[in-house]
Order: structure tokens, then C-alpha cells, then sequence
């Protein structure tokens, strides 16, 4: 019975009716503040209370949006940035399930919180993916490019930092390189380094290693070119991944920071991104 109680305070608490409009919305779209969601249930409710409270600026000419979802959607919005749109900061908000990109989720001083926000300053990497069929591809990734196998068989993957062959072949079930926002996600479920946020540096971390036993990864500088090649690719199958970005069928694979198209993420000063990444090194 309490199970069920609280369920059903949960759901009243995502119900907008619960939350009527203000007799005088409070604008935001006079500060250019535009608000986006994700399709998630929560994050469509949260959105309908928001829109009761305030007024909102058009998405196309807003300076800086809202957006309320996860991470997921977080990943989502930036990359539509990076894929022809305009760059602009982004106040994330969680309606989702981590949400370690986000904001916490309050309906009040959503003006006063954007205003006083830190700003955290985030690079791209820039992946250059070539198949076994001829095809090539391009594509951004914020958190990690990562090659996994496809099949049973264990990928083999030559290692190539700035020209030089540093691993002759890694035998595992892939390996990434992650950005330092990036470095709290994938890359330290793979065993990897947390690097702070401001570090100019990028983690190399095997998935799953059988040979070499004892490479556990490494951390290289952010100038780095790291270039994957991979050994039997039309046997021993692999697809490499730009964050939510799959190329399958890989066989040569180029990664780099890209410097020419930086995001910006606002955070409340309690709730900043590079103190939270920092606290998760002494995370038990």
C-alpha cells in the first residue's frame, strides 16, 4: 500500500495540471532563453510546467536553450550543434535517468539559476571511420569514439599515436579514447582514468584486453592523432561508435580534438561539472 501511495505521488508530481499557468509568465524570451525536451514522459510533463511558468523564446532565435531530458538528450542537442547548427550555451535540466550532464530539476528561479550558472567549456573529437566496403565517414563525438567487435571473435587492432605504431596489436573486445568529459562515463566502466575537466589530455583505454595482459591503457595529450587499424577486418568485424554514432565494418579508424567548435555547458555553481568529476576520483 505505501508502495503504491508513492507511486502515485510520483506520478501526480508529472502531472501538469497540478501546476497551473501563472496569471503572468514570467519571460524569458525577452533574455533570448529558448526551452527543448526530450520525448520521455517526465521530460514532456516537466516541459508543460515550465511553459505554464514562463514564456520562452523560439528555439531558432534563442542565444541559449533549455533543454530537459538526460544525458542522452544532453549528447543529442550539442550534436545537432555540431551537425550545421548554431553553437550556444545549454542549461541542462534532468527528466531522465543519470542526467551527470545536468542540472537537478526545480520548476522555480529559472531565470536567477541560468543567470548565475558557470559556464564549462567542452571540445569535440572529430572521428574519421573507413569500412572494408570503401565507404568513409565523419563524425563528432563529445564523450568517447569507441571500436567494439561485432562477432564472437576478439578484435585486433593496431595502435598509431602521432604517426607512430605504439601496440603492434591489441587483442580485446575493442578500445576508445575519451575526452575528459567523457572520461567519467565509458571510458571508466572500460577501467579508465578519470581526467578533470580542465586537463588538455585524452584517455586511451582497452575494452576487455586478452593481449597484452598488462596494458591497461595510457593518457596522452589532447594534441595527440590517434589512428586505429584494424587487422582482419573483413574476418574479425568491427564497428566504431561517435558517441551514439555507429560505422560497422571498419577497418581504419582516425581520431583527433577538434579546437574549431567548442561547447559550452551552464551548470549551477553548486552543481558544476568539473567539481562533480573531480569528486568522483574518491568515489566509493
Amino acid at each position: 500500500m505505501l508502495a503504491e501511495a508513492t507511486h502515485r505521488r510520483g506520478r501526480q508530481l508529472l502531472n501538469a495540471d497540478a501546476f497551473p499557468a501563472s496569471p503572468t509568465r514570467i519571460d524569458l524570451a525577452a533574455e533570448g532563453i529558448a526551452l527543448v525536451a526530450s520525448r520521455g514522459e517526465a521530460a514532456q510533463a516537466a516541459a508543460a510546467m515550465l511553459r505554464r511558468r514562463y514564456l520562452f523564446a523560439d528555439e531558432q532565435n534563442a542565444r541559449i536553450l533549455v533543454a530537459l531530458g538526460g544525458d542522452g538528450f544532453m549528447l543529442h542537442t550539442l550534436h545537432q550543434m555540431l551537425d550545421g547548427g548554431e553553437a550556444r550555451p545549454v542549461f541542462g535540466i534532468n527528466r531522465g535517468t543519470i542526467g551527470f550532464l545536468m542540472n537537478e530539476w526545480r520548476l522555480d528561479n529559472l531565470g536567477a539559476r541560468i543567470a548565475s550558472a558557470k559556464a564549462v567549456n567542452v571540445l569535440p573529437l572529430t572521428m574519421r571511420a573507413e569500412t572494408i566496403h570503401g565507404d568513409e565517414w565523419t563524425h563528432a563525438a563529445i564523450n568517447e569514439v569507441s571500436l567494439l567487435r561485432e562477432t564472437r571473435q576478439a578484435a585486433k587492432i593496431e595502435v598509431i599515436v602521432n604517426g607512430r605504431v605504439v601496440l603492434p596489436e591489441v587483442v580485446s573486445d575493442g578500445v576508445l579514447v575519451a575526452t575528459p568529459a567523457g572520461s567519467t562515463a565509458y571510458n571508466f566502466s572500460a577501467g579508465g582514468p578519470i581526467l578533470p575537466l580542465s586537463a588538455p589530455l585524452l584517455a586511451l583505454t582497452p575494452i576487455a584486453p586478452f593481449r597484452p595482459r598488462r596494458w591497461s591503457g595510457a593518457i596522452l595529450t589532447d594534441d595527440a592523432s590517434v589512428c586505429f587499424r584494424v587487422h582482419e577486418p573483413a574476418d574479425r568485424l568491427v564497428a566504431a561508435v561517435a558517441d551514439q554514432f555507429e560505422v560497422r565494418d571498419v577497418s581504419l579508424v582516425e581520431v583527433s580534438l577538434d579546437r574549431s567548435r567548442p561547447l559550452t555547458l551552464l551548470f549551477d555553481p553548486d552543481h558544476a561539472l568539473d567539481e562533480r568529476i573531480a569528486a568522483e576520483q574518491f568515489a566509493t
